[in-house]
């Protein structure tokens, strides 16, 4: 699938919010959910794991949520989640979950990503929804901002 312009617009808006993760000791992750049809932002997030102790505080998690409260549906296959690496398993299980309509991410995740890389929930057929998928915006970026964070991380 091809990326959109506005798609562009978000990512670079999750690099952000992934910045903001890094400078907060968080795993520097961004995620913005926004409507498809008109562009405009619904919610956004950003790794808090860390900061709350809480295993399920991926920014992903944390932007569907606030995203269903704002639209107050849990149904969101209206709507693209943008985020700077490719969702985990458990992150996975919650855009099929909430029926999220399209998923754009950054950075492949080789060791645990479930858009591709290492299993493919976002497209599996016993599942009852699949959402569109658009792999690989702003990739280096992304995977640099990643690798400078553990890099740093290691060298402490």
């Amino acid at each position: 699938m091809t990326p959109t312009p506005a798609d562009a617009q978000w990512m670079a808006r999750a690099l952000a919010l992934a910045r903001d993760a890094a400078a907060a000791g968080e795993t520097p992750v961004g995620a913005v959910v926004y409507d498809t049809a008109s562009g405009s932002l619904l919610a956004e997030a950003h790794n808090r794991r860390e900061t709350d102790a809480d295993p399920l505080a991926h920014a992903e998690v944390l932007a569907i949520r606030a995203a269903a409260a704002r639209t107050g549906d849990w149904r969101l296959n209206h709507c693209t989640l943008v985020v700077t690496l490719e969702p985990c398993p458990m992150c996975a299980g919650a855009i099929v979950n909430a029926r999220v309509g399209r998923v754009v991410f950054g950075a492949h995740d080789p060791k645990a990503g479930a858009g591709g890389s290492v299993v493919d929930l976002l497209a599996h057929p016993k599942l009852n929804h699949r959402p569109e998928v658009v792999a690989g915006v702003e990739a280096e970026a992304c995977g640099r901002l990643l690798r400078e964070f553990f890099r740093e991380l290691r060298g402490r």
